[in-house]
C-alpha cells in the first residue's frame, strides 16, 4: 500500500508507507493497523459543482495527469471487475470498483497525447466534479496536505566497514488479515501480526527488531551506513540505494510490522527540543544528526516498522509502484485514505507550493495509500526523488480545496447539481 509517506513529520505526521504492488490479478490491501471499527469522526460530504469552481483548471496541463490515469485504468482492467478500490457513499457506488471505470477508461484511449484541450475536454464530458469537505470533523475546514519522496542512499550488498545497518525483507512469519473481509463495517482496514499457538499477537515493535528479534532469519537484503537514512527509508516506504561502482538498487515496501505509526516530530515537540511549527524533515534529521546518543531512543518510540523487496523493473525516471501497482508520478500522484477516496480517481487539488507559496492548483490521480493519511480531504502528493523533491516533500504542509472527479453517466452533463 504503498509505500512512501508521508512527511507531515508533526502530530499528523508522515504517511509513510505505501503499497504492495499488483500482485497476480489483484489489487493490494491496504497494510495498516486499524482495530475498531470504521473511520471515526470523518464523514465524506460531497457537493457537486462545475469546472468552473475548480480554482486554476483552466491553467491547469491535464495533458500531464491523463497517462497517469490510463496506467490506472491498465491495472484495473487486470483486477477482478468486483475488486474493491474503496470509496464511502457516493464515491463508492460510482467508483469503487473496476467495473464503474472502464467506460471512462475507454473514452480515455482515444484522447490524443499531449494535447492539453482534447485531454481538457475530456475530462469535463466523462466526470462530475464534486467539492470534499469533511462533515465529522468541524475543527477541518480546509483539506491538509503533506508530501513524500523517494529517497537516495548509499549501501552496500555485504556488511562491513561501515555498513552496519540492514535493510531486512519481509519475515515469513508477518501475517496480515483484511477486517473488511469479515464484516462490511472494517471494510478498507486490516491488522497484521504473527501466529502462536493458534492466536494472533502483536508483532514486534521497532525497538524489538531494531534489538535483534528477527536476527539469524537471514532477512537482510542491503546495509545501509546511517541508521538514520535507514529510518526515514521506512518512512516514505521505498527509495534507491547507490552501490559501489555506480549501480543502483530500487526497493519499495514489502510489509509492516502492523504497529502504530508515532510521529517523531511531535515526540521532539513534545519534549521541548524542536518547536512544533518547525517541525520538518530537514529539522528532524538534524536534530538526529546533532544528538546520536538519544536517536536511536527517539527513533523507537515510532513502533512501526517496514520491511522492503528489491525492484527491477522499474526504470530510473519512473516513480516507485504505488498501492496500484502503478510507477508514481512526481506532482501528478497522490496517496489518500481509501476509505473515502477510491484509489484510480482523479482529485484536484488546490493548495500552496511550500517553497515558494505559488499556488499549487492541479489535476492529481489517487494511486497510493498512507498510515498517516486519514479522512476524506487528506493527501499526500508524491514530489518525485532528488535534492529539490526532498526540499519540498519536507517542508510540505499546506492547507487547501479538495475535489473528487467521479464519472458521470453518458449523456448527462456535468453541473452543479446533477
Amino acid at each position: 500500500m504503498r509505500r512512501h509517506r508521508r512527511l507531515a513529520l508533526t502530530g499528523l505526521a508522515l504517511t509513510g508507507l505505501a503499497a504492495l504492488a499488483l500482485a497476480g490479478c489483484e489489487l493490494p490491501k491496504q497494510q495498516q493497523v486499524a482495530v475498531g471499527g470504521p473511520p471515526g469522526k470523518h464523514q465524506m460530504a460531497l457537493s457537486a459543482v462545475g469546472f468552473d469552481k475548480l480554482p486554476g483548471w483552466q491553467q491547469d496541463h491535464p495533458a500531464e495527469a491523463l497517462p497517469v490515469f490510463l496506467a490506472n485504468c491498465r491495472a484495473m482492467a487486470a483486477a477482478p471487475a468486483e475488486q474493491a478500490l474503496g470509496g464511502q457513499g457516493e464515491a463508492a457506488a460510482r467508483g469503487g470498483n473496476g467495473a464503474a471505470w472502464r467506460p471512462v477508461c475507454a473514452a480515455a484511449a482515444s484522447v490524443p497525447a499531449g494535447n492539453d484541450g482534447a485531454a481538457r475536454t475530456f475530462f469535463e464530458t466523462n466526470f462530475q466534479p464534486y467539492a470534499v469537505s469533511d462533515s465529522g470533523d468541524a475543527a477541518a475546514a480546509q483539506g491538509l496536505y503533506t508530501g513524500y519522496f523517494d529517497p537516495e542512499v548509499t549501501g552496500n550488498r555485504s556488511p562491513g566497514g561501515t555498513y552496519r545497518v540492514a535493510l531486512l525483507g519481509r519475515p515469513g512469519d508477518l501475517v496480515q488479515v483484511d477486517l473488511g473481509d469479515f464484516t462490511d463495517d472494517l471494510k478498507g482496514r486490516s491488522i497484521s501480526g504473527r501466529l502462536q499457538d493458534g492466536r494472533l499477537l502483536p508483532y514486534y515493535d521497532r525497538a524489538q527488531i531494531e534489538g535483534g528479534a528477527l536476527a539469524r532469519r537471514r532477512l537482510e537484503l542491503l546495509w545501509l551506513a546511517d541508521p538514520i537514512d535507514a529510518f526515514f527509508l521506512q518512512i516514505q516506504g521505498s527509495g534507491r540505494v547507490d552501490l559501489p561502482g555506480g549501480k543502483v538498487v530500487r526497493v519499495t515496501y514489502a510489509g509492516q510490522n502492523g504497529r502504530p505509526y508515532v510521529p517523531i516530530g511531535r515526540v521532539l515537540a513534545d519534549r521541548g527540543e524542536i518547536p512544533l511549527d518547525q517541525v520538518s524533515l530537514q529539522s528532524i534529521r538534524a536534530w538526529l544528526m546533532a544528538h546520536p546518543a538519544q536517536a536511536a531512543e527517539v527513533m523507537n518510540q515510532n513502533p512501526s516498522y517496514v520491511f522492503f523487496r528489491e525492484i527491477n523493473e522499474l526504470r530510473p525516471d519512473q516513480g516507485p509502484p504505488g498501492a496500484l501497482g502503478v510507477p508514481l508520478t512526481p506532482g501528478r500522484s497522490v496517496a489518500v485514505d481509501r476509505a473515502f477516496v477510491p484509489l484510480g480517481a482523479p482529485l484536484y487539488i488546490a493548495t500552496n507550493d511550500p517553497l515558494t507559496g505559488a499556488p499549487l492548483q492541479r489535476l492529481m490521480l489517487a494511486q497510493d495509500l498512507g498510515g498517516a493519511i486519514r479522512g476524506p480531504v487528506r493527501a499526500d502528493i508524491f514530489f518525485g526523488w532528488g535534492k529539490d523533491a526532498e526540499e519540498r516533500a519536507g517542508k510540505m504542509r499546506g492547507h487547501g480545496s479538495e475535489f473528487l472527479l467521479l464519472p458521470r453517466a453518458p449523456g448527462v452533463q456535468a453541473s452543479a447539481a446533477p
